[in-house]
């Protein structure tokens, strides 16, 4: 059986909180029970909202908590060169076109919501676009026809380990964008391939993205790369049920370890479910 490779990628755009902490104790254990390896990943693609001098508190955070990643830490920022070779294999293979559409005219036209909001009506599919400053979007059409004749006609399918076998619908999310004006990949297309790049075989994740590995998984197809398992964990929720997040300025791990906390107990109480009054366990996935 081959070695089980779990990842913690956290977003250096704002301090890490008890849910970035649970999220890596899964991954961290998960790992660790298999006799695997844990790595890390830092994803400041997004380098307008990212702050570099947060990245140094990750690795303490981590430290304290007392979890130790096996191997080199990816930083998504040194990867544009592979980001821009995927970029142009799939321009190559025709699945990638341009578009001006503000996202007022996309709620303004669309006629569904997806996983990323209101789904893309193909607005610009077909049409000449300026390709100058553009998004690039993925023709959803033509790259699961593309998908289902590398299958031999089959669906595509992945695991995950709590709520089994999938059938991949990457077609919930409409025309995605991959390659962005602001930033030169999407989270979907880099973490597609930072896991790939990282020998991942179990990604980690809140089930909060849950839907999101179906279109990785079309991604995966398309570049003709290993595919994981995935294990959409619970997410820590407050008491009217929204995760915890940096913008609610939920308590950061940075405060309580300069404060003087015991981390690695910290890290221990949340592996045994005693979580802080008015915070729980989201249901899930199954």
């Amino acid at each position: 059986m081959a070695m089980i490779r779990t990842r913690f990628a956290p977003s250096p755009n704002g301090p890490l909180h008890l849910g970035h902490a649970w999220s890596a104790i899964v991954a961290h254990d998960l790992a660790r029970r298999a006799g695997g390896e844990f790595g890390l990943r830092i994803e400041n693609i997004d380098t307008a909202r990212s702050r570099p001098g947060l990245i140094d508190d990750i690795f303490a955070d981590l430290e304290w908590l007392g979890l130790r990643h096996d191997g080199a830490v990816m930083v998504q920022s040194e990867q544009h060169a592979r980001y821009a070779r995927a970029g142009e294999a799939l321009r190559a293979m025709g699945l990638l076109y341009p578009c001006h559409c503000t996202r007022a005219q996309i709620v303004a036209a669309a006629t569904r919501m997806g996983p990323d909001g209101p789904v893309y009506p193909g607005t610009c599919r077909g049409r000449a676009v300026d390709p100058a400053g553009a998004a690039w979007r993925l023709d959803m059409g033509r790259a699961l026809a593309l998908a289902e004749r590398q299958t031999g006609g089959g669906p595509l399918v992945w695991q995950d380990a709590l709520a089994g076998p999938q059938i991949a619908a990457p077609q919930i999310f409409g025309d995605v964008v991959l390659l962005r004006k602001e930033a030169l990949a999407s989270y979907h297309l880099a973490a597609t391939l930072d896991d790939a790049a990282q020998g991942v075989t179990l990604v980690t994740r809140g089930a909060d993205l849950f839907a999101a590995s179906h279109l990785h998984r079309l991604l995966q197809a398309l570049f003709d790369l290993p595919v994981p398992r995935w294990h959409h964990h619970a997410l820590l929720v407050e008491a009217d049920g929204r995760k915890l997040a940096k913008r609610r300025g939920s308590p950061a791990l940075a405060d309580r370890r300069r404060a003087g906390e015991d981390g690695a107990a910290l890290a221990a109480t949340l592996r045994a479910g005693c979580l802080p009054t008015g915070i729980s366990l989201s249901p899930g996935v199954d």
